[in-house]
């Protein structure tokens, strides 16, 4: 028989936080080495206009792998599980916008395509998943 409920529960539950984990973490990870490398200034110092495009540039390939990871990993329903990954992502982008709007971190732009890329992105990397599975013949 099936798993019991509660159990995919708590996989599905696993599954995207591990995935949200994974985008948080490389573009985190990516923000730091760039800092380190001085690519990007110190923290707290706004960066140059054309360093955000480089930044949304990797976080979109972040955000379609920690969409296909929440995919992968859920118990059922891949791209289900990957687009509520997504819809958190773009809950979140948006409440960071509100925060943000009127602080002079970066051009204004860039918080709206981190918030507009959330769902396609999560559609991607749930679309990559079901390719996989469908060539296995799953």
């Amino acid at each position: 028989m099936g798993e019991p409920t509660t159990r995919k529960l708590g996989r599905s539950i696993l599954a995207v936080l591990a995935g949200i984990v994974v985008g948080a973490a490389l573009s985190l990870g990516t923000d730091e080495g760039l800092h380190l490398a001085r690519v990007y200034p110190p923290w707290g110092e706004r960066m140059a206009d054309p360093l955000f495009g480089a930044a949304t540039a990797y976080r979109i390939v972040y955000s379609i792998l920690g969409s296909w990871v929440v995919a992968r990993l859920a118990p059922y329903r891949p791209m289900l599980h990957a687009m509520i990954g997504g819809a958190l992502g773009l809950a979140v982008s948006v409440a960071g916008a509100v925060a943000t709007w009127n602080r002079d971190l970066g051009p204004h732009w860039y918080p709206v395509a981190v918030a507009a890329m959330a769902l396609p992105c999560a559609w991607i990397g749930g679309r990559i998943r079901e390719a996989q599975l469908n060539g296995k013949g799953s």
